[in-house]
């Protein structure tokens, strides 16, 4: 399965074009598994950088790239994971990006899947890229969780395509079904890390499958990209961590539990203050809205608003920050005051009538620049417009 020098001069010389013309202009025997490499390295390039470094690296389908894991969100998955222990499996193998990252953490690791191609290309894969203690085996992940003796940890990512190609996102129309398979793999491993799509409801899958100890909520620079279940047969409660890997992998983290969440009751305001604060995305997802406005004592816009105010700066508040400039009612008068002034804004709706098109079509505001809006309401019910410039900061773990 290695790659011809040849076919490695040809994937460099067109590794920036686009497919479809190149499908068009050759003919060659191999042109399906050539532009399967390109579009491949094209992926590879911002999502496993790793591997794009590595000319020897064979990508499978689309399909499977589309539904890997990037290299940074292996990378965190694989720091949650004790280091130095004996045997690790991922027993819905795919692409293997998850794999390469975590099982380094362990002496012993099996990469099982189902599909033949798949693991071939694994085979390889790992071969060129250097990894060792490694074991491949092509197998569904039911029938081997069914003759393998203690592990230590194993891992799932349910594949999210039914047998007609049709995006599925409930847990029990995922392949393997974990349902099916919890408590036999329970038997076998003290943890269970289960990965789904962001797209998953997180309390329905909290229901759906029990032994839950701790939810990781994943985003990548405020782009909510996964969601990982960690179970455990004895687990007690559950923990949620909101997660967002900034630009510079610096790591934005926010714990709560969900139960403290429906206790807390946040302080609202029916006026601005100096600083308005947006959680990021994790935080969003995970719904710690009371949670987050207790933990750094801001006050609330409203119920529904999920926006905070305070009249000192949070520094370290995990989410975007702005300086208040202007707050006003969205009548004729207020617009055009805003209009005289403002051409170009970045809208955003948190709890308002209208939408950011609509916006956009009744101001004639084009996209970007300086400037920040948001349409939202108050706890007094008030609908108003913020107009606001953005804080750059750091972050830091926050538990």
């Amino acid at each position: 399965m290695n790659l011809s020098s040849e076919q490695k001069q040809f994937i460099h010389q067109h590794q920036n074009d686009d497919i479809r013309n190149l499908a068009l202009q050759f003919s060659r025997e191999d042109m399906p598994f050539l532009l399967a490499q390109i579009k491949g390295r094209q992926i590879a390039k911002h999502k496993i950088p790793t591997w794009y470094e590595n000319d020897d690296v064979i990508y499978p389908p689309h399909l499977s790239m589309e539904q890997s894991s990037s290299e940074k969100t292996a990378q965190y998955k694989a720091s949650l994971l004790p280091k130095g222990r004996g045997k690790f499996v991922d027993i819905s193998g795919g692409l293997g990006v998850d794999f390469y990252f975590m099982s380094q953490h362990f002496k012993q690791a099996v990469y099982v899947e189902q599909n033949v191609e798949l693991c071939e290309i694994a085979q390889h894969n790992f071969n060129v890229l250097g990894l060792k203690n490694i074991t491949i085996v092509n197998e569904k992940s039911e029938d081997f969780l069914q003759q393998t003796p203690k592990i230590d940890v194993i891992f799932a990512d349910p594949a999210r395509r039914s047998d007609t190609g049709r995006k599925v996102f409930n847990i029990e129309d995922c392949s393997p079904n974990v349902v099916e398979i919890k408590n036999i793999s329970l038997g076998k491993s003290d943890l269970v890390m289960i990965k789904y799509s962001p797209m998953l409801d997180i309390s329905l899958a909290m229901k759906t499958l029990d032994n839950v100890r701790e939810v990781h909520i994943v985003s990548v620079e405020n782009e909510c990209k996964e969601l990982l279940f960690l179970l455990s047969k004895n687990s007690i409660g559950c923990l949620y961590h909101a997660i967002n890997i900034r630009k510079n992998n610096k790591i934005e983290t926010f714990s709560f539990r969900p139960e403290d969440e429906q206790q807390i009751i946040p302080e609202f305001i029916s006026h601005l203050e100096n600083y308005l604060y947006e959680s990021n995305a994790s935080i969003l997802k995970a719904g710690g809205f009371n949670s987050i406005s207790n933990a750094f004592q801001i006050k609330k816009l409203h119920k529904n608003s999920h926006l905070y105010t305070s009249n000192e700066l949070i520094s370290d508040f995990p989410g975007r920050i702005f300086n208040i400039k202007n707050v006003f009612s969205p009548n004729k008068k207020n617009i055009r005051q805003l209009l005289s002034e403002t051409k170009k804004a970045n809208i955003s709706v948190r709890n308002f009538p209208m939408s950011v098109d609509e916006i956009r079509k009744k101001t004639g505001l084009k996209e970007g620049g300086d400037v920040y809006l948001f349409a939202t309401t108050l706890s007094n019910e008030e609908k108003v417009w913020v107009v606001c410039e953005k804080i750059t900061t750091f972050v830091p773990t926050f538990q």
